[in-house]
């Protein structure tokens, strides 16, 4: 790419930030450098630095990104349903693989600005879209604590996405993650029977 390209305004935040993801898929945000994504995208080495200020600033621009993104994908899922919670987290493992660059970024807060305002409200909206799927369990399903078996819930999504995309997840070739997921979250998240 060369320096002569010209951006609309708008666009070179977001070229910076696609050469970004690119950069962090292949080699972790290590390797993030704001000199060689102005380099990728055919700018002078000042101009990403007046979209994000600092490495920092970037990674915080792509963790608000993609909670944007993860709520975006969890939105339409309807939370009275009662196999809600565990469309929510077949959800989450889907833009875990979709979006593995936002993905790695998003949870490792000591690389961006965790309380920024704009990442803040991102992250709270999918929290909120995550927890919707733990008030539609009935009472016995979800305990006395609707907080901790959201937490519970996210925490089996999170860690079966998590150890997919790192490879931890032997013996599944030839199996849609999600798939693998939704057998597994069927197993767990079974509604409770009553007693006779």
């Amino acid at each position: 790419m060369t320096g002569s390209r010209s951006y609309h305004h708008g666009d070179l935040r977001r070229a910076v930030m696609a050469a970004a993801l690119e950069v962090i898929a292949a080699d972790g945000p290590a390797a993030i450098s704001l000199r060689d994504l102005a380099r990728r995208a055919g700018v002078s080495h000042a101009a990403p630095a007046h979209h994000f200020k600092d490495r920092a600033g970037l990674l915080t621009a792509i963790a608000a990104d993609g909670y944007g993104l993860l709520a975006d994908a969890l939105a339409d899922v309807p939370c009275e349903s009662p196999d809600a919670l565990r469309e929510l987290g077949v959800r989450y493992v889907r833009f875990a693989v979709d979006h593995p660059a936002h993905f790695e970024v998003m949870h490792r807060p000591h690389l961006h600005h965790p309380d920024d305002p704009e990442l803040v409200a991102a992250r709270d909206r999918a929290w909120r879209l995550l927890s919707g799927g733990v008030d539609a369990l009935p009472a016995a399903g979800r305990g006395p604590d609707a907080r901790t078996a959201a937490l519970a819930a996210w925490s089996l999504a999170h860690g079966f996405a998590t150890l997919h995309l790192n490879g931890g997840i032997g013996g599944s070739e030839g199996v849609e993650p999600t798939e693998l997921f939704r057998r597994m979250a069927e197993l767990i998240f079974v509604e409770p029977t009553t007693g006779e």
